[in-house]
């Protein structure tokens, strides 16, 4: 009967995806129809140009801030998970570094962009960096958690059969910890997308942030609105696939939750 019940959860993910998107462009075009502003463009009229803008270079932009998004996140889900790692398995550890994420991850990161670009220039290297620093915190903090909240009978029953340490990570630590780090990696990738359009604006010529403030320097609104779909749409398309990480790797979670 469990069996029956998975397997028509997608069609209706689906479903509930297309009504999303449906509601979203009705109220788009509603807005449209009522402010009549150039500034607000009709989404008809938007989607109409999408096909053409693609293929006269913004694929070229899209491609460089998906680079940028993957790498940032890659960088920081590598020392959120080290970080997170150290700090919820080793008491001595969290102690020493537990008063650095506390002070370290209140500052507003985007504060630090002028210190960044000091450091590591203008180029490609202060967009992914700003993304590490911006999400690797956040990352750190809730693997930390999540290792907490394992059950501590677990480690008992590997340590009654001689299990190492590695053997801990790997068969409790890494699998218990795993619905929580998507769930960050989700909020966090939202966050990313964010911030790359504002490292975008600074001594670029590629990626969708410049894309977007260009078509809105030159007053071409439907332009400017083909960029902002076309970020919207690959931070969709990362979430997606974080869910359905979530969905084939984590289907104890859902078991043993019920849902």
């Amino acid at each position: 009967m469990d069996k029956g019940k998975r397997k028509f959860r997608l069609p209706k993910s689906l479903r509930l995806l297309f009504i999303g998107v449906l509601t979203f462009n009705l109220l788009w075009w509603l807005f449209a129809v009522i402010f009549q502003n150039k500034a607000l463009p009709n989404p008809l009229d938007v989607y109409a140009i999408f096909p053409k803008t693609l293929s006269e270079g913004m694929f070229t932009h899209a491609v460089a801030s998906l680079r940028r998004i993957v790498i940032g996140t890659a960088i920081a889900l590598f020392f959120g998970l080290l970080g997170g790692l150290l700090t919820g398995l080793s008491k001595r550890a969290n102690k020493m570094l537990n008063p650095l994420l506390y002070l370290s991850y209140p500052v507003p990161k985007l504060a630090l962009l002028p210190v960044v670009m000091i450091i590591f220039g203008i180029g490609e290297n202060t967009k992914i960096v700003m993304i590490v620093l911006i999400i690797v915190f956040q990352l750190m903090i809730s693997i930390r958690d999540s290792i907490r909240n394992i059950n501590k009978e677990n480690f008992y029953v590997l340590s009654s059969l001689g299990a190492t340490r590695w053997q801990h990570i790997r068969h409790v630590v890494l699998p218990g910890i795993l619905p929580d780090m998507l769930s960050a990696l989700r909020v966090t990738v939202g966050i990313a997308t964010s911030v790359l359009f504002v490292t975008e604006t600074f001594g670029t010529d590629k990626g969708l942030g410049f894309f977007i403030v260009d078509a809105w320097m030159r007053i071409d609104y439907l332009t400017m609105y083909v960029g902002i779909v076309t970020l919207s749409i690959i931070g969709f398309l990362l979430f997606l696939i974080i869910d359905v990480a979530d969905a084939v790797f984590c289907r104890w979670s859902k078991l043993r939750s019920g849902n």
